[in-house]
């Protein structure tokens, strides 16, 4: 956030609102001389608290200000280098989505609270977790070229991920290698991916999701390339989605060298802008892409991106609770040209009979077939719910 004499500025990435703060001055706390009350202030600061879109930042307005829970303070970037509460040592926030260049340090998107305030909704994992992975990469992403990526379209006689969910008369599935998650913690620590893939394979998945995701899902890249290696010796090899957070083409060229046939696009985690080239950079590598969203606005954002394959994620990633009637909802919108995926929460035929009900062509199911005894038995009741 940024401050000048009469307006309050907020940046986000794509977006920059401004607004007069004397509606909400006293709300705000905003005064003329706020450049030397703001180290004052940080000072005391308990928590600093990232704030992703537009409508996070509505939501402390609404939710917060509102009832006079919190006060909200614009944060200077010249500021925001200041000492914390009792300690004296230096900290730099950087609350953005990106790492900053200095050319472009003109304000943070950062909300303070100082100690005793109440409680207000924390930021979500998603949130959370996208702003770790661009940070994860920023030191060796890179341009990549056209050339780089269509080296890799073509390579592969077998079916692509997309083809490969078609199955006429039943459910299909994609089964995930998933040892950890956020919302769980460990389901099943330590589990060799390609042991799991086999078990899969034998069970009859259609489809494998293998998490990459090192920090939150305890899953790397490794795990990827080991799974397509072993898979290729099989009769029926199944073709593989890098399961993680796609944030730059440079991720899509990896999984393209891992052998993945598919990858993930978040369209809740990104812009429309960072959406394209991600899109882009998967069509040109001969990938298809699964676009997962979780409710009617982010459908309506996916589908100016024109794609083959949609998601609905059951799981509410504010608040981690799962509700399967989010596909109910959100999957009739799909056009019928578009594959239709049911992911989470769904561990029981039943579940999956509710999602075939609502149109999905196929489930994505992790945890459930993680802790099953007989993933055979549970596969086979899910496909044909």
């Amino acid at each position: 956030m940024g401050m000048t004499t009469h307006h309050l500025l907020v940046h986000f990435p794509g977006h920059v609102v401004e607004s007069e703060p004397t509606g909400f001055a006293r709300h705000l706390g905003v005064h003329r001389d706020m450049e030397q009350q703001v180290p004052k202030f940080l000072a005391e600061v308990l928590d600093i608290i990232a704030v992703d879109g537009l409508d996070e930042l509505r939501y402390f307005l609404d939710e917060t200000i509102a009832d006079g829970a919190v006060r909200l303070f614009p944060v200077p970037w010249a500021a925001v280098r200041s000492t914390e509460s009792g300690g004296g040592r230096e900290q730099e926030v950087d609350a953005g989505h990106r790492p900053m260049e200095k050319a472009r340090r003109k304000g943070v998107k950062t909300i303070a609270r100082r100690p005793g305030s109440a409680c207000v909704r924390p930021v979500d994992k998603l949130t959370e977790i996208m702003d770790a992975k661009r940070r994860e990469i920023a030191p060796f992403a890179r341009p990549v070229t056209d050339a780089e990526l269509a080296a890799f379209a073509g390579r592969h006689p077998s079916p692509g991920f997309r083809q490969s969910l078609a199955a006429p008369g039943r459910l299909a599935v994609i089964a995930e290698v998933k040892r950890a998650s956020p919302s769980v913690g460990q389901i099943r620590e330590g589990v060799d991916a390609v042991a799991q893939a086999r078990a899969y394979s034998a069970a009859g998945a259609d489809c494998l999701s293998v998490l990459t995701e090192t920090k939150y899902f305890k899953g790397e890249l490794k795990d990827l390339i080991e799974v397509v290696r072993d898979q290729a010796g099989w009769k029926r090899p199944l073709p593989c989605i890098r399961k993680d957070f796609m944030v730059h083409p440079c991720q899509v060229l990896e999984a393209a060298q891992a052998g993945a046939r598919c990858v993930l696009i978040i369209v809740r985690g990104l812009t429309d802008d960072e959406i394209r080239p991600i899109h882009r950079a998967a069509k040109l590598a001969g990938l298809d892409t699964l676009f997962e969203v979780h409710d009617e606005a982010e459908l309506e954002r996916a589908l100016r991106h024109d794609p083959v394959m949609i998601g609905v994620n059951n799981r509410n990633l504010s608040t981690f609770q799962i509700d399967l009637s989010f596909a109910e909802r959100v999957i009739p919108h799909m056009p019928k040209s578009v594959l239709k995926v049911a992911e989470s929460g769904i561990k029981t035929a039943e579940d999956a009979a509710r999602m075939r009900a609502a149109g999905a062509d196929a489930l994505l199911v992790g945890e459930s077939l993680m802790r099953s005894g007989d993933p055979a038995a549970l596969m086979k009741a899910l496909q044909n719910a």
